[in-house]
């Protein structure tokens, strides 16, 4: 599982644009870390470099914010509200799951057993110096995505 330092936003800026490189129609990526970890930054870092020119906002209180950009219509998933996983079917999100939307999903871990499964994990840390990512991959598209990051982020990856 490659680890990549992220010595500030410009670094998780870069590393989201890394990632958009990869991003296939129908593909499941969880963002995880704590609150501040830079997983929106992340996402953020994607949108951009697909294209997108307005503003990207946290979807923590609508849940989900969709982007129609470059090839790719993109879902940003933000869970943290939930309280019991059984929520993400009453919101109705199950047909966004459906092998053409990218999904990117902050705090799936709130949706436990209700998700597909991903085909990226990238897991943010909070350090002194900055930040670090770990990315760990599930499927081959998820393996073909992290290919694409590490050659255009390739920052002393571990």
């Amino acid at each position: 599982m490659p680890t990549f330092p992220l010595s500030d936003e410009t670094a998780t800026l870069a590393l989201g644009a890394a990632l958009a490189r990869g991003l296939r129609p129908g593909m499941v990526v969880f963002l995880q870390g704590e609150l501040g970890a830079g997983k929106t930054t992340l996402v953020r870092g994607a949108l951009r470099a697909l294209g997108h020119e307005g503003r990207v906002k946290s979807p923590t209180y609508a849940l989900v914010e969709v982007y129609a950009v470059s090839r790719l219509d993109l879902h940003h998933f933000d869970f943290y509200r939930f309280s019991d996983p059984r929520e993400w079917i009453d919101a109705g999100f199950r047909e966004s799951f459906n092998g053409q939307v990218v999904s990117l999903v902050e705090w799936p871990e709130k949706a436990t057993g209700q998700l597909p499964p991903p085909d990226l994990e990238i897991a943010l840390r909070v350090l002194d110096s900055g930040r670090e990512a770990t990315l760990k991959s599930h499927t081959p598209a998820g393996e073909q995505c992290l290919a694409a990051i590490t050659q255009h982020f390739p920052s002393s990856a571990s």
